[in-house]
């Protein structure tokens, strides 16, 4: 079994080196590892650069954000299974890779999703997001799992399609919603940190990208069949309070 991880990033020159220590420290080796540079202006190449006997495949151009360099990875990748580690975030513990490629042993398994810790600069944890395992229709209710730890068979793209590039920073979710929710698809809950999150992101930057937010969440669960997009887009941010207890 082979895994392609795939990293997607611009200008990261302060964490890139961090979260590619992270893969190469994972005791699983049949990492078949891809990057996606969006023409970075700072050091962030240079960096990758250090690391390049390890990288099986690195692609440095512009290109339309974060999603339209992950649908690149896929476009490029190899691997039985495909899995997405952004930039700012890291591995958990060195096991991680190893416990994915155990559970996809399974057959029958398509995809998987775990747990994810928020950290701030210092590394220390201030947030525990953890998925619980998946039931039918929660994704009504405002549930969705970290899109860090998702996880699926490299067919899956092939049947149902990649990341929107119409639907901004909530294109993971709609991925997620349409692979689990609308399409039914197997799923697994691996009850294991998987990865820290740095703090930040682009949908928190500032009040309109919030708000665009919530709207291009609302779109994803309309075109997947919520029973009530606008009780879900609430419930959705309501679930993120529990994650800070």
């Amino acid at each position: 079994m082979k895994i392609s991880l795939i990293t997607v990033c611009y200008n990261a020159g302060t964490t890139i080196e961090r979260c590619i220590a992270s893969v190469l420290a994972q005791s699983f080796k049949e990492v078949e590892y891809i990057i996606i540079d969006g023409k970075s202006t700072d050091n962030t190449v240079q960096t990758i650069q250090i690391f390049k006997n390890f990288i099986h495949r690195f692609i440095s151009e512009p290109d339309q954000g974060i999603y339209d360099g992950m649908n690149k990875g896929i476009n490029l990748a190899s691997g039985d299974i495909i899995g997405m580690l952004n930039a700012d975030d890291f591995f958990a513990h060195n096991e991680v890779l190893s416990r994915v490629a155990e559970a996809f042993e399974d057959q029958n398994l398509q995809l998987l999703y775990g747990d994810l810790d928020f950290v701030n600069s210092s590394g220390t944890v201030f947030r525990k997001w953890r998925s619980g395992k998946y039931k039918p229709n929660v994704f009504n209710f405002g549930w969705m799992p970290p899109h860090p730890t998702f996880y699926c068979r490299r067919e899956l793209f092939k049947a149902h399609g990649v990341y929107r590039l119409d639907l901004g920073t909530s294109a993971d979710y709609e991925l997620m919603l349409r692979f689990i929710h609308t399409n039914k698809i197997n799923s697994f809950y691996l009850k294991s940190v998987m990865v820290n999150m740095e703090a930040g992101g682009a949908s928190n930057r500032n009040l309109r990208s919030r708000i665009l937010a919530l709207q291009n969440d609302w779109k994803a669960m309309k075109s997947n069949g919520i029973a009530f997009p606008i009780l879900a887009v609430l419930l959705k941010r309501v679930r993120k309070i529990g994650q800070y207890l």
